[in-house]
């Protein structure tokens, strides 16, 4: 929470995941002054979930573009779920879904055991790890 629990960092996590790569675009499409992007831009490199990645426009210097890494992309069941949430508990005017890009099918998630045994949250208790 420390590291995406504001609204820039999650907005920027989202458009990651929505595949926003150049600084410019995660300022326009978050909303954001430069430098308050730019400082979480920092935050979320700092923290391993995205990278910078070196690219070239023919004719210009070489700049940076933000990727996701391997824990930014873990980190998708998160903002999947703050969607669905959102998408259910606000007004739903966000005309946006995600869907499966091979069936076509709408995302849904779901919380389940390690036997496959879909969960309610009444279902779900917090305890001291074991080990196996």
């Amino acid at each position: 929470m420390g590291v995406v629990g504001s609204r820039p960092a999650m907005l920027i996590m989202r458009e990651a995941h929505y595949g926003t790569r150049r600084f410019d675009d995660f300022v326009a499409r978050v909303g954001l002054a430069p430098g308050t992007a730019a400082t979480h831009l920092r935050a979320l490199t700092d923290a391993g979930l995205i990278a910078r990645q070196p690219y070239r426009e023919e004719g210009v210097r070489t700049r940076d573009e933000y990727v996701l890494t391997e824990a930014g992309i873990d980190l998708m069941p998160v903002v999947i779920g703050l969607f669905e949430w959102g998408a259910k508990h606000t007004d739903g005017s966000d005309r946006l879904e995600y869907a499966h890009a091979g069936c076509g099918e709408p995302v849904a998630l779901r919380v389940v055991c390690a036997a496959g045994h879909d969960l309610g949250a009444d279902e779900v208790e917090v305890r001291l790890a074991t080990e196996r």
